[in-house]
């Protein structure tokens, strides 16, 4: 994309700092826009193509975090970066859990700006590339879903658009519950080979015996129970795809097996001797170092490099935090639908605990919780009190546990400050001034912190 046609809207109250940066990002080719205020702003958003608005976050009529939902309300794609002052960055970390793309602190580094703009031109493209794809899975595969806003997915989507057409193995890693099925069933659809069977064998809920029998099929009295033949997985994908979910746990034995099929496209049935010859392309997936089990002797590594032609890497949720509340509005609408719930959304407070709890289980704990919180709720907004209990126990755990990092320094002293505070208040029943005194802190001290934590409204 040329910078030419990357259109950018400045915001901010103070007619000199739009003059600066306007002339520094108009001597880089980027069309601009401006605006002195957050509704002159919208109004722009409205009306003209922009893909990245830069807005100040302390303004009189709108601040940065009205003007970025009032964006994502119009048009959810266009990216965001807040310019915050140095005393706002609190400010600017809760834009970013709501969908901002980065903040900027003041003084603006002009060089930093330009590596943010370049970024964000880069995943502009790959998600106007990877829009064609999504059209094209779903016209055969209405069922296709990938809620995402997030530059690691879009950098995923892309590769899988890109290895699609080919005949090209493909491994596929990430956490367990962040979707690898899925993106498996993407490149399929995308594939010359949508129309033919896709089959897919969990290799870790069989054992060694039984996972031979289902991967290469097995003859009438091959063993105790083979009261007939049987086609296996690779002969019903034939022509297809193969999708073998869970590859690190498969024995060794049959590793010689699979490696010899993926080589030769050949094998034979357990207990037979005709050799059967196969056109089937492999996607496997892991949630295993593969690596180490080379180094223990557990996994072949001719195989390993056989299958490893091409390798996604999913992200785990923690790491795309921004597409939690898309995902949660998402399993709102599904559960809702399926349950016949009139529940159409979800409380700040709610979503602040999900946005900081780190999802061990990944997008499947998500969608489990959700769906429970869903059942669970008696309002049309789920609130903190649906959601599981183990939740508060848990982030409890994350904040106190020094070798968790999957919840940064501010945020856990900010969010230990605030469970300390309310718990203060609860036991002296609201009196600020004994609270205070039991937590060792001046009234003054502990009022100015109720007010920056956003806890006045708990206790009058």
């Amino acid at each position: 994309m040329k910078a030419s046609d990357f259109n950018i809207l400045l915001i901010d109250d103070e007619p000199a700092q739009i003059t600066s940066i306007k002339s520094f990002l108009k001597r880089r080719q980027y069309s601009i826009y401006s605006a002195l205020s957050g509704e002159e702003g919208i109004e722009i958003v409205k009306n003209q193509q922009i893909d990245l608005v830069l807005t100040d976050f302390r303004m009189p009529d709108m601040n940065g975090e009205e003007v970025l939902r009032s964006v994502m309300a119009i048009n959810p794609s266009i990216k965001v970066i807040v310019i915050t002052a140095f005393s706002d960055s609190k400010d600017a970390v809760n834009v970013m859990k709501e969908g901002a793309f980065d903040y900027l602190s003041k003084p603006i580094d002009l060089d930093e700006l330009e590596i943010l703009i370049k970024r964000v031109q880069e995943i502009s493209q790959l998600t106007s590339e990877n829009e064609i794809l999504r059209n094209e899975i779903s016209k055969t595969y209405r069922s296709f879903q990938i809620i995402s806003n997030s530059g690691q997915m879009e950098e995923v989507l892309n590769t899988v658009g890109r290895v699609a057409g080919s005949k090209a193995t493909v491994l596929i890693r990430g956490e367990s519950g962040t979707g690898k099925e899925l993106i498996a069933k993407a490149i399929h659809q995308a594939s010359p080979r949508r129309n033919e069977p896709l089959i897919t064998v969990n290799c870790a809920s069989l054992s060694e015996s039984l996972l031979e029998s289902e991967l290469f099929g097995h003859e009438k009295g091959s063993f105790t129970g083979a009261i007939s033949q049987r086609k296996g997985r690779f002969e019903q994908a034939d022509g297809g795809t193969l999708f073998v979910d869970e590859l690190g746990d498969i024995p060794l034995y049959t590793q010689v097996k699979l490696l010899r099929a993926l080589q030769f496209g050949t094998f034979e049935r357990v207990g037979g001797s005709k050799t059967i010859e196969v056109n089937v392309r492999v996607i496997a997936a892991t949630n295993k170092n593969l690596e180490d089990l080379i180094e223990k002797g557990l996994f072949r590594e001719d195989l390993f490099y056989r299958i490893n032609v091409v390798t996604i890497q999913l992200p785990s949720l923690r790491e795309r935090r921004i597409d939690i509340p898309l995902l949660v509005d998402h399993f709102i609408h599904k559960y809702a639908t399926q349950n016949e719930k009139k529940i159409n959304s979800i409380s700040k407070e709610a979503i602040a605990m999900l946005m900081q709890y780190s999802f061990p289980g990944n997008i499947r704990e998500l969608e489990n919780i959700v769906e429970r919180a869903v059942i669970m709720a008696r309002d049309q907004v789920i609130s903190s009190d649906d959601l599981p209990k183990t939740l508060f126990d848990v982030n409890h755990q994350q904040l106190l546990n020094p070798n968790d990092f999957s919840i940064s320094l501010p945020e856990k002293v900010e969010s230990f400050e605030k469970q300390m505070i309310i718990k203060a208040l609860e036991i002296k029943n609201g009196n600020q001034s004994k609270a205070a005194e039991m937590m060792g802190i001046t009234e003054r001290h502990l009022r100015s912190k109720m007010q920056k934590l956003g806890i006045t409204n708990y206790f009058k």
